[in-house]
């Protein structure tokens, strides 16, 4: 090695080696009070110790990940809270360097989180994880090593949860269904625990399920409990979008924007990403639509459970809450009406106004709305704003005022205080909507393919660009590609090649394929999702998980032969 020269190439080929070892051994990676491990270290090597029949060092890095990145998550939103109290951005001012005021608090407030973070987290490099390794935690991944090392450690309570855990957010995995079974039958446990469990939404459930049962006390207790959850993780969900974004557009590329252009496309990932807080906090893990009307609904139940209790003032201020999202609601604005009535001669019932956190999230959204669609205007941006507050998700209950306690006479009105009786919506999808495109030829619909949510298309896309895709198939392909490296995942007869959208623009920036075609790849995507919207007739935006290009090779049996 020459003098002066440092040997961080060594260094950084032993770390991978040492993570295990140490994991194994029960040592940490890290001293006590140090810079939190990063959980994608402690992941990769749990499942190395897995794979190496070390049960023990697995569940413990496993564990360790999935505390790692809790305490990351909370260190981050910790040092958010604290440095946006401690630092206001500044108005700009008039004149030249008006600017400097604001642009002067944003340095600040930068310096204030880096000091903040740095004593716990370390670097911030130390915690970029790849998205694969993201993909995994969102989807539990770890859980489900986690629950076969706890088999073979024969910690039958932490596996059936850890089982359990995984299964709320795949639950179409029968494997592990079958797994929780054979868990409830052995160990006699019933009672299973998602480690992952969002409460909001836990509340939310044990809410309307006590309303189901006419329990009206204990659906206020449960409803009013995961209101205030949900604004308070609506408060996280906001401050974590605050962090890195990726710039898919401009990744490998030598971008350099002006002042303003740079900060407005970060600006707007961040906006997007915020105003999208209110689908994520609405969905279920491992669901991809969120529960329709999520946030009104916590109010609508609330109008009516009030109600049933006599508490005429809170039924109102939830009725005029729920109005706030959809005004033209004729069932709660006769609710609305009814409560009025009932609290005329006590107190003037315009006194009673709408929940003022609703109004400031409703008035919020509204304005991010707006910007971003300022922004796709002026800015060049694609942006469609999505139906958040599906007005398909409705209680389907059919209470009314009992006449023994209506103030109407007898032979007059009598007044429902509930939702009329709806006709549940269709959930399966419809089918029959416009190609959208004149050359696009519908061949089979869903009944003739024998099943359900199925089409078949002709002239999707044309000879020469079938030609084009197959030319930058052979420049970008991997073999394993999309199957965790398993070139035959079938069946041992075909071999399989993929690429994803991502990889054909990166090798079109860096002139590997043309740029021009690997975008063809990226458009034919676009315009096949567009006409699934359209044929199916779907009530909201339809968005791609995975768009995947894949080749499928049949092998002769010479070359199988050869592999065997």
């Amino acid at each position: 090695m020459a003098t002066g020269s440092r040997p961080w190439g060594a260094l950084l080929l032993l770390l991978p080696l040492l993570l295990p070892a140490a994991c194994r051994a029960g040592g940490g990676c890290a001293g006590e009070g140090g810079p939190l491990e990063p959980f994608d270290a402690l992941y990769a090597s749990g499942v190395e110790a897995y794979y190496g029949g070390d049960f023990a060092g697995a569940a413990r890095c496993l564990e360790r990940a999935l505390r790692s990145r809790r305490e990351l998550r909370a260190a981050r939103l910790r040092c958010r809270r604290s440095c946006r109290g401690q630092v206001r951005l500044a108005a700009p001012g008039p004149g030249g360097g008006g600017d400097l005021p604001f642009f002067g608090s944003v340095l600040r407030r930068a310096g204030c989180l880096r000091r903040c973070e740095e004593p716990r987290l370390g670097a911030a490099s130390r915690h970029r994880v790849a998205e694969e390794v993201g993909a995994d935690f969102q989807r539990r991944v770890p859980y489900s090593y986690l629950q076969r090392a706890y088999i073979q450690l024969n910690k039958l309570e932490e596996a059936a949860n850890a089982a359990h855990t995984f299964f709320m957010a795949n639950p179409e995995h029968m494997e592990i269904q079958q797994d929780i079974e054979n868990y409830k039958t052995t160990a006699g446990k019933v009672d299973l625990i998602d480690r992952e469990a969002r409460q909001h939404m836990e509340d939310y459930s044990a809410g309307v399920r006590h309303y189901d049962k006419e329990e009206y006390e204990l659906a206020i207790d449960f409803l009013e409990r995961a209101l205030k959850g949900y604004y308070s993780e609506d408060e996280d969900c906001q401050l974590m979008c605050e962090g890195p974004q990726r710039f898919e557009e401009h990744e490998y590329l030598e971008y350099k924007a002006g002042l303003y252009e740079a900060i407005a496309d970060h600006y707007m990932q961040v906006l997007a990403c915020k105003h999208d807080c209110v689908r994520e906090l609405a969905t279920r893990s491992g669901r991809i639509s969120p529960i329709e009307n999520f946030l009104p609904l916590h109010y609508d139940y609330l109008q009516f459970a009030y109600y049933r209790v006599g508490d005429y003032v809170k039924a109102l201020e939830c009725a005029k809450s729920y109005l706030l999202f959809h005004p033209d609601d004729e069932d709660v604005l006769e609710n609305a009406g009814y409560y009025e009535g009932l609290l005329e001669g006590t107190m003037d019932p315009d006194t009673v106004k709408p929940r003022k956190e609703a109004k400031t999230l409703l008035r919020r959204h509204k304005l991010e709305s707006h910007l971003l669609q300022v922004a796709a205007a002026g800015l060049g941006y694609t942006y469609t704003e999505p139906n958040y507050w599906n007005r398909y998700g409705a209680r389907q209950d059919e209470h009314s005022v009992p006449s023994s306690i209506s103030s109407e006479p007898e032979d007059g009105p009598r007044l429902s205080l509930a939702k009329k009786p709806m006709p549940k919506p269709d959930r399966e999808l419809k089918e029959g909507g416009p190609l959208l495109y004149s050359d696009v030829k519908f061949v089979y619909n869903s009944q003739q393919l024998n099943g359900t949510q199925r089409v078949l298309l002709d002239n999707v896309i044309s000879e020469e660009q079938c030609r084009e895709l197959h030319r930058v198939a052979n420049g970008i392909m991997l073999a394993g590609d999309g199957y965790r490296g398993k070139t035959s995942p079938h069946t041992p007869n075909e071999r399989f090649e993929g690429a994803t959208v991502l990889k054909a623009l990166k090798y079109g920036y860096e002139g590997r394929v043309p740029l021009k075609s690997a975008r063809l790849f990226y458009d034919i995507s676009e315009k096949a999702r567009r006409i699934v919207e359209s044929y199916f007739m779907l009530n909201s935006t339809l968005y791609f998980s995975y768009t995947h290009l894949v080749c499928r090779t049949a092998l002769s049996a010479l070359h199988l032969a050869s592999l065997q």
